[in-house]
């Protein structure tokens, strides 16, 4: 059978991949961890699987490696690291124990658990589709990284505490419920993206990154989950202070 030699070989950029592939490993891993009780190992695996997640873009927009099969491969692996993985670390951790409340209590915890695993698959179709249209300073919804790390931060720093979620299971329903819907509301969180490091920045800057890297390198836990706390809270306190100094639009007396 005669083959065409001239027709092009398709393939895919490997570097960037790999990035992406290392990241879906750390998110398969933090669900063997916590399969096996280890939250800690599971909370840091869901962290790695992040900074993986931010270089495989930024790796391939240097080396001129993107595709749409990267794109489509990334926001697979990030509903494994950032959707599967969170809500299967906190089950494990503490919505598990909720049936032994109740049977209506136990339906109520693994429904909290597939409700974000949910969430996170329709935040991520939606940035597929919007991602071109919207203004790239914002993010629209909680970024599914970040709830993620909410989630797994919270196990973290209770598992440093040696505090069981056994006695925390209201607080992680909870945020298991916060991070989810967060993650499909219309509140604009700022994405940073503006930010300009190739830009001059004064002295004192870089003394607020080296204490930064102090503060995560004496306790990793509690900064990094207050760190993410206070950026999934700031998108709705400044979504209401918006709606209050809102200028009221003056009422047309009918005559």
């Amino acid at each position: 059978m005669n083959t065409d030699h001239n027709t092009p070989h398709k393939g895919i950029y490997l570097l960037p991949n790999l990035f992406t592939t290392a990241g879906l490993f750390s998110g398969f891993y933090a669900i063997i961890a916590a399969m096996n009780d280890k939250f800690e190992v599971a909370a840091i695996a869901v962290f790695i699987a992040m900074v993986l997640d931010g270089l495989d873009g930024r790796v391939a927009r240097w080396t001129n490696t993107q595709s749409e099969f990267g794109a489509q491969y990334d926001s697979l692996a990030d509903l494994v690291s950032f959707g599967l993985a969170p809500s299967l670390v906190v089950f494990q951790w503490a919505l598990v124990h909720m049936k032994e409340v109740g049977v209506a209590w136990g339906k109520l915890g693994w429904m909290a658990a597939f409700i974000y695993v949910a969430c996170a698959a329709l935040r991520l179709a939606r940035f597929n589709v919007q991602h071109e249209e919207i203004d790239k300073r914002y993010f629209i919804g909680l970024p599914s990284p970040a709830a993620a790390a909410l989630m797994v931060g919270m196990v973290w720093v209770f598992n440093n505490l040696n505090v069981s979620g056994n006695s925390v299971q209201i607080l992680a329903l909870l945020m298991t419920f916060f991070a989810g819907l967060l993650m499909v509301s219309n509140i604009k969180f700022n994405s940073f993206k503006d930010f300009n490091f190739s830009s001059k920045v004064p002295h004192l800057f870089i003394l607020v990154i080296v204490l930064v890297f102090a503060f995560i390198a004496i306790d990793p836990a509690k900064v990094l989950f207050a760190v993410f706390l206070l950026y999934a809270v700031s998108g709705p306190v400044l979504w209401v202070v918006e709606k209050l100094s809102k200028p009221k639009q003056p009422k047309i007396q009918k005559k």
